[in-house]
């Protein structure tokens, strides 16, 4: 007989190895346990995705940011090989973002035009070349937020974009800074939400938390890392999230929503006791508890966090009504995506409201 792996071994001894079953009916229950895996496998093939965190970029853009090094991971192919992983992955729809940190660092009109070009370039480009396949939300100039509020309009009224995305802390200020009140109130009356993107820390942080850990020659980018994908800008977006409800912003904003990505960002394991902690101190500065702008004002994707025990973990805090499905690609791959949620066990209706049917009502598209 062969030899168990766990999953295997756990199934068997559930099943009575140890309390007299024989060789035969051990191997059996194996069988049938690999039958089972197997229908797992091929469970809701025909079940429609739609990617809310697919990101893009150009040439232009990669020089701006300085990672030219970016050029081989497709982040700038919107054409036949990016179309291809999706038709592979099942992928019906890409809702396409400007890799971080976009165009929000560049002052003035050079920045205002930037944000111009590339929203432009998505209608113009793949999004007139294969219609239906591709969404996106906008890029925005934010070091000038009147115009960004502008452009955000724009996109929304003109070429039917589903709202915009950020990439982290904006200079040295978050999203609940009043500069930024003309952004929050603009996607709040048209309706559109803000997708909330890690982004790079600013040179300070990285100093303070990230640099001299080790000699220059031993580094390795162990520092860069760190601070971005690894750790850091995980705990900044809820940072900003936390921040944004502290400040009220959802106060006087109270139908404004807000997306982040990769099962939140790490805030599924500390809701308990933010919830806790944080209720206490601001019940006569909030207008509702501190926990309910979760529920109100937040929406969460599964992007490159491919695990079933973190999407169990946001489910037992977040409504299924607000949870969506991302892959994160170029950086993850689509088809792990797909083929790790269609193999999720959860009843079909659920699925489809994670896959595609909370984003069709959010962003009132179709599949």
């Amino acid at each position: 007989m062969k030899s168990m792996g766990r999953r295997n071994f756990l199934a068997a001894t559930a099943l009575g190895v140890g309390a007299g079953l024989s060789t035969n009916a051990i191997a059996s229950c194996m069988a049938e346990n690999e039958n089972e895996t197997s229908e797992i496998s091929l469970r809701d093939q025909d079940l429609p995705f739609i990617g809310t965190e697919e990101t893009f970029s150009t040439h232009e853009l990669m020089v701006l940011n300085d990672r030219l090094f970016l050029e081989d991971t497709g982040l700038a192919e919107l054409g036949p090989r990016r179309i291809g992983a999706m038709d592979e992955a099942g992928l019906n729809v890409q809702v396409l973002s400007a890799h971080t940190p976009g165009v929000q660092n560049v002052p003035g009109r050079k920045g205002i035009d930037f944000a111009y070009r590339l929203n432009k370039m998505l209608v113009d480009g793949p999004m007139a070349a294969y219609p239906g396949r591709f969404q996106a939300f906008a890029t925005l100039p934010l070091q000038n937020p009147e115009a960004s509020a502008d452009e955000l309009e724009r996109t929304v009224r003109e070429d039917g974009f589903l709202g915009c995305l950020t990439n982290g802390i904006i200079g040295k200020k978050f999203l609940d800074h009043p500069d930024f009140e003309p952004v929050l109130a603009r996607a709040e009356a048209l309706d559109v939400p803000i997708y909330i993107h890690p982004g790079l820390p600013p040179d300070e942080v990285f100093q303070i938390y990230y640099s001299n850990m080790l000699p220059e020659y031993q580094k390795e980018f162990q520092d860069q890392v760190l601070s971005i994908s690894a750790y850091g800008w995980h705990q900044e977006v809820v940072t900003q999230c936390l921040r944004m409800i502290t400040s009220g912003v959802f106060d006087r904003h109270p139908k404004l929503q807000i997306i982040i990505g990769h099962m939140g960002e790490g805030l599924p394991f500390f809701y308990e006791r933010i919830v806790e902690k944080m209720g206490e101190v601001t019940k006569s500065s909030l207008d509702k508890p501190f926990e309910q702008y979760f529920h109100d004002n937040f929406w969460f994707t599964t992007s490159a966090f491919f695990q079933d025990d973190l999407l169990d973990l946001l489910l037992k805090y977040i409504s299924v009504d607000r949870v969506m499905f991302a892959t994160d690609y170029p950086f993850a791959n689509m088809k792990d995506g797909t083929d790790w949620f269609r193999a999720v066990d959860l009843p079909r209706k659920v699925k489809e409201k994670i896959a595609f049917r909370n984003a069709e009502k959010l962003f009132g598209i179709k599949v």
